[in-house]
Formats: C-alpha cells, sequence, structure tokens
C-alpha cells in the first residue's frame, strides 16, 4: 500500500503522542475543509486522502486500545459524514477546527 506519509506511515507517526497526532490530523482536516469550501477538487481530494491516512494510522497505533480506539473511530466516522453533509452524526464542516486546536496546543506546549 501507498502512502502519501512514507515517513510517517514507516514508523515514526508512532513516536508522536496522541496530541500530536491529532494535531497534525487537524491540519489536514482545516486543509480539506478550505478546499472544499474553494470548490478545489483536486486539492480536496488530496487533503482529506491525508487526513484519513493520519487517522487512521493513529486508530492503528498499538497503544491507544479500548475506549480510546473507539473514540477514534468515532471521529472519523463523524467527519466523513460532515464532509458529506453532516447529516447523521458529524455536522456542519466548520465545527472541526475546534475539536482538533487542544490538540494541537497541548503538543506545542507539552513536549515528549
Amino acid at each position: 500500500m501507498a502512502f502519501q506519509h512514507d515517513g510517517l506511515a514507516g514508523g515514526r507517526w508512532f513516536t508522536f503522542s496522541l496530541s500530536q497526532q491529532l494535531g497534525n490530523v487537524g491540519s489536514e482536516v482545516e486543509r480539506a475543509i478550505k478546499w472544499h469550501a474553494k470548490g478545489n477538487k483536486e486539492y480536496f481530494e488530496s487533503a482529506y486522502a491525508r487526513m484519513l491516512e493520519l487517522l487512521d494510522l493513529t486508530i492503528g497505533d498499538e497503544r491507544w486500545k479500548g475506549v480510546r480506539r473507539k473514540e477514534l473511530v468515532r471521529v472519523r466516522e463523524a467527519l466523513c459524514d460532515s464532509f458529506e453533509g453532516g447529516r447523521e452524526i458529524g455536522g456542519p464542516l466548520d465545527n472541526w477546527p475546534g475539536y482538533f486546536l487542544p490538540f494541537a496546543i497541548l503538543a506545542l506546549r507539552k513536549p515528549d
């Protein structure tokens, strides 16, 4: 399987804290939202694929088990729903940056 983030998928991702991982996912979420709003299909699809790739790597991280993994899977499901119109569980796209921002701030404040 080819990854857009080969270096991260090769193992480096699994050295990041959960806050670092979700902060990076949040960056791709914001890019996908921006390109979606601008109607740039090519850039949107690329950012969306990167977002899902990073989120899937996070879900696959063996450190996050049980309830934590279930929550990550739920976040993925809700994000996908939001990009499809937010009819089920995800709500509007503009809700998502506020979800991920605290993780990015925590990752910056708390070095590993």
